[in-house]
């Protein structure tokens, strides 16, 4: 899934970009607002992290612009800050949760992954459609047979952008957009052979193709 990284600080983001991607993340990242609201508004994010502290402006003016533009993706700002009146002004400007830096980076992940259960109506770390698991900690899958299979970080986003939306068509550009950052240059044909790969896992059932129009996760087994 895709996830937005606005941070000026090139050491964390680097460092954040690098820890998000091998969690799972595709991460396109902005260290300037206006780059960030152009982003929050043209792509597709799943959730953006933010900080308030920019360049050229600040966290919650690019939040204010997205949420008049109709975004609304989770967000957690980040900030130096500590006062309450700052988190307090970060959630009324339209931000789902705060975190206040130093941080670590385990309670950064956790967040995230809270943020994005509650926008999909989810309570657990665990995604089910039909008798298909998927443990977003692990990075696994469990099929139908009780077996739990380990899967690679493009397979993952794969399976979860099907599993968290079973029954729904998804053409092969819209599966790239969630797969791949801005500086990724996939082919269409990249997302055939991973449909290939995860079908050796899932069984050949589970996603089915619609000529001409994509892919639909039905969870048969």
């Amino acid at each position: 899934m895709r996830l937005l990284l606005v941070e000026d600080d090139p050491l964390l983001q680097s460092s954040l970009r690098q820890s998000l991607a091998q969690a799972g993340f595709a991460v396109d990242t902005s260290d300037s607002a206006r780059t960030a609201t152009q982003l929050g508004l043209q792509e597709s994010y799943r959730v953006a992290v933010v900080d308030i502290g920019l360049p050229d402006g600040n966290g919650l003016e690019v939040m204010q612009h997205w949420r008049q533009g109709g975004c609304e993706m989770p967000v957690l700002l980040l900030t130096a800050r500590d006062g309450w009146q700052d988190k307090v002004n970060g959630l009324k400007a339209g931000a789902d949760d705060y975190l206040a830096k130093p941080f670590h980076w385990e309670e950064l992940l956790a967040r995230l992954h809270a943020l994005i259960r509650r926008s999909e109506g989810r309570t657990a770390n665990v995604i089910e459609a039909g008798r298909y698991r998927l443990d977003e900690e692990r990075q696994r899958v469990c099929t139908p047979d009780g077996q739990w299979h380990g899967l690679t970080g493009t397979e993952f986003r794969l399976l979860r952008c099907f599993m968290s939306r079973p029954n729904r068509l998804f053409s092969k550009e819209e599966l790239l957009e969630q797969l791949y950052n801005l500086d990724a240059e996939p082919s269409l044909n990249t997302i055939e052979a991973y449909i290939r790969r995860l079908r050796l896992l899932i069984g050949r059932h589970a996603i089915q193709t619609q000529r001409g129009q994509g892919y639909v996760f039905t969870a048969q087994e």
